[in-house]
This record gives structure tokens, C-alpha cells and sequence, in this order.
């Protein structure tokens, strides 16, 4: 199995600012992330959020806001995520109703970070296989261009000038 990835248009943004899940051709949809270093900077600021409210009691006015922020950062993280995941996300994480307990709000923070750091493990996971895949048809290639039965000689390969 060889795996896929999209070219950017001039459009887009830099290649250093795309990150790309790389799914297998025989996959479903290709899950992709639009704008890593915004989904960095939203996980780092709902982890803090969840890390604040196991820390601190919080009267209705504070839970009414913690509401506010975790639903704008839903809607932030929806913009940066391909429909698959959007989708996903939106199945895992519902929005609140009116003013919700601490416990809800620990219980949904906590849910959203656990989601987003499994985002980071399948992105680490398919850059991984993306680096394998590429080491192995490096190989190919490398062998390939080798005489038949003749190893290469310590340091030199034929054909190389440099």
C-alpha cells in the first residue's frame, strides 16, 4: 500500500504551515488538518482551561464562560479540520445547554483534549509511515541503480561524481 498525499494550490497556505493525515488509497476519506499551528494553540488553551477548572470552584457566571470558550473553540478547531473529522468531532463533543456543571465542563474539556491528543498520535503515526515509505523506496531505487552483484564499495557508489 502506498500512501497518498494532495499537492497544495498556490492558494494555500506555505507548506510549513500544512500538516496532512495520510491515509492508505483503500481508505476512507483522507482526514486532513488545515492549519496545525492554530490546532496546536486551540489544544494548548483547552488543556490549560481543563487543567483551571480541576483547580478552582466555579460560580455560574465562570461556568457560563467556560461554556462560551469551549463552544468557540469547537467552532475554531471545525475550521481548520477536513469534513471527516469535523464530523467526528462534532459526534464526540456536543454543545452544552444553558449553564452547565463543573462537572460537565471537566467531563467535556476533558473528552475534547482526549480527542486532540489522539489527533496528534495518528498525525505522529502517519508521518511515521510516511518516513518508512520513503525509506524504503529510497532503498529501492538505491538498489536498483547498484551493478548486478557487485556491493558497493565503502563510502563510493558507482555513477556519483560528488
Amino acid at each position: 500500500m502506498e500512501p497518498t498525499a494532495r499537492e497544495p494550490s498556490a492558494q494555500e497556505s506555505p507548506p510549513s504551515m500544512k500538516a496532512e493525515v495520510v491515509e492508505p488509497l483503500e481508505a476512507t476519506p483522507q482526514e486532513a488538518i488545515t492549519q496545525p499551528a492554530k490546532l496546536l494553540r486551540i489544544a494548548s488553551m483547552v488543556r490549560e482551561l481543563l487543567d483551571e477548572t480541576r483547580q478552582a470552584s466555579l460560580d455560574e457566571p465562570g461556568r457560563v464562560r467556560l461554556r462560551e470558550i469551549y463552544e468557540r473553540s469547537l467552532e475554531e478547531l471545525e475550521e481548520v479540520l477536513s469534513p471527516d473529522l469535523r464530523e467526528e468531532l462534532s459526534s464526540l463533543a456536543p454543545p452544552m445547554q444553558g449553564v452547565p456543571t463543573e462537572s460537565e465542563i471537566r467531563i467535556a474539556q476533558a473528552q475534547l483534549v482526549g480527542w486532540l491528543e489522539g489527533l496528534f498520535h495518528g498525525i505522529q503515526a502517519a508521518l511515521f509511515a510516511q518516513q518508512a515509505a520513503a525509506r524504503a523506496q529510497f532503498e529501492e531505487i538505491r538498489k536498483r541503480s547498484l551493478p548486478a552483484g557487485q556491493p558497493p564499495e565503502h563510502g563510493k557508489t558507482p555513477g556519483q561524481y560528488l
